[in-house]
């Protein structure tokens, strides 16, 4: 015969090992759940941070007319009288930034030709020419932050508006560059 008490505890005893069963895989789910949106929250925060990033290799760069400008050739010069010039160039283009000497310090452009910045670009077989100086106009400055006298070499960074001297109509009347940096350019004897 049939015994409902038999069943209804073999019932409870099931429903009772399959709710431990399902609550212990619940909690198991929801521990790993845990552990990969931790994951992902850590992964998102990591990837967001912002940092200033110093430069590992030597560089000369900035932004000219907003675009970005990087020299593929550059190296810098001290004559005998302690005056660092120095030069940068890409396929077509040569930048060059004077200052009267490679001590550590804000070099104002515009005011004389031993503080100054020049431009030259050849566009299409034209040459334009892009300076500071003094009659000439322009402003801007030059900042040695480091000079490395074992290594010889100079870091900094610069910013100017130059003038086209020859007033080239294929040109600008001023030509910008902001947000220029020079990062262990090695530094030569003036020959």
């Amino acid at each position: 015969m049939f015994c409902f008490s038999n069943f209804y505890t073999n019932i409870e005893g099931y429903f009772s090992r399959k709710t431990i069963f399902v609550s212990l895989m619940q909690f198991k789910f929801t521990e790993i759940m845990k552990k990969i949106v931790s994951f992902f929250v850590m992964i998102t925060l990591l990837s967001s941070c912002e940092e200033n990033v110093k430069f590992n290799n030597p560089s000369v760069q900035g932004r000219l007319d907003n675009a970005t400008w990087r020299a593929i050739d550059f190296q810098a010069f001290v004559d005998l009288n302690g005056a660092l010039t120095i030069n940068a160039y890409t396929s077509n283009q040569e930048l060059i930034l004077k200052t009267p000497s490679r001590n550590p310090a804000i070099y104002i452009l515009g005011e004389n030709s031993a503080r100054s910045a020049s431009f030259t670009t050849n566009f299409s077989g034209t040459q334009l020419i892009y300076a500071t100086g003094a009659n000439i106009g322009g402003d801007g400055q030059i900042v040695i932050d480091e000079y490395d006298a074992v290594n010889n070499t100079v870091s900094g960074e610069f910013r100017f508006n130059a003038v086209n001297i020859e007033n080239n109509p294929l040109g600008a009347e001023l030509l910008n560059m902001q947000e220029g940096v020079f990062y262990k350019v090695p530094v030569f004897p003036a020959q």
